[in-house]
């Protein structure tokens, strides 16, 4: 995920960029205000250098981080979801309670789980119950604000698809499939999608695996589903929200560096594209100090030389 270069507005590998996928940030200080939700109102042709030094996970889930509020039960998994759960929690919403698959309950861990059923959860949770606890108690019963997923493939709606490449009876390849995903996509109040910007990965679903906003519209509601269904879509290229009308991806902001062009030529259907587009708000000092050294330490899943 970190080897993924970041380009300049004129399409080039920054010369600045690293092996490792460690990019300079580009400050949205100097012009332009920033958005309440990490956004700076610049174009990315205006944005400046800064000296901070990030990867595309560190960049990810901080985003992710910006947009959990305070308060907020949070459904997380491993990897980013649980960095943008944790950074959240130490910076701006300490009031954010993070909830497990596997049962442990508001959590408050030392130590980064390797998965959702960890010992290590358990140490200072409110409650370490059991799967039935979290998918059913919890959110079937409507608690959830936040739910993180991924998939293989994720069409113009939100809609994800983690069951196969191809038809269903013989496809060329077998995915994982839904485990919980399906239950979060269906009853969270709100998802966040969280995924590498790749033309295979923003792709029509082969396979429906967890519903996002399924036609458009009210095709959610009329279907029975509850929450709100997706909210954004973050990658290592610009984050997503979905126009209140008509439930379609929309670029909310392009990461420092990026090009509309570029998002768009690493995708496989075409989003709405405002004609202006904010810069999201480069890491700061803070965010980046807590992330690597309270939440990722050790390097469980950030792979920064």
């Amino acid at each position: 995920m970190a080897k993924k270069i970041s380009k300049k507005a004129g399409g080039k590998a920054d010369a600045n960029k690293t092996a490792s996928g460690v990019t300079n940030a580009k400050a949205a200080s100097g012009a332009g205000k920033t958005t309440r939700d990490g956004a700076s109102t610049k174009t990315p042709a205006k944005a400046a250098k800064s000296a901070l030094q990030y990867s595309n996970q560190e960049l990810m889930a901080i985003c992710g981080a910006r947009l959990i509020w305070d308060g907020a039960i949070v459904l997380a998994g491993t990897g980013l979801p649980i960095l943008s759960s944790m950074l959240a929690q130490k910076m701006h919403a300490p009031n954010a309670k993070i909830v497990y698959e596997g049962g442990s309950i508001d959590t408050q861990n030392d130590e980064l789980p390797r998965s959702v059923c960890d010992p290590r959860l358990m140490k200072n949770a409110a409650a370490a119950l059991d799967i039935r606890a979290a998918m059913g108690e919890i959110l079937q019963g409507g608690y959830v604000d936040i739910g993180f997923l991924g998939g293989a493939q994720i069409d113009k709606y939100g809609n994800i698809n983690s069951t196969c490449i191809g038809n269903y009876r013989k496809p060329k390849i077998r995915l994982p499939g839904s485990g919980g995903a399906n239950d979060i996509a269906s009853l969270a109040k709100n998802t966040f999608i969280i995924t590498l910007h790749e033309k295979r990965k923003f792709h029509s679903c082969d396979y429906l695996t967890s519903p996002g906003h399924l036609k458009g519209r009210n095709s959610r509601e009329k279907a029975g589903l509850r929450g709100n269904g997706p909210k954004y879509i973050i990658t290592d290229l610009c984050i997503f929200d979905f126009d209140e009308r008509s439930k379609k991806a929309r670029i909310k902001s392009l990461h420092p560096g990026v090009t509309k062009k570029e998002v768009l030529k690493n995708m496989s259907w075409r989003p709405i594209v405002p004609w202006k587009i904010p810069v999201t708000k480069p890491p700061t000092d803070a965010e980046l100090s807590i992330l690597r050294r309270k939440v990722d330490p050790n390097g469980v899943y950030l792979q920064v030389s």
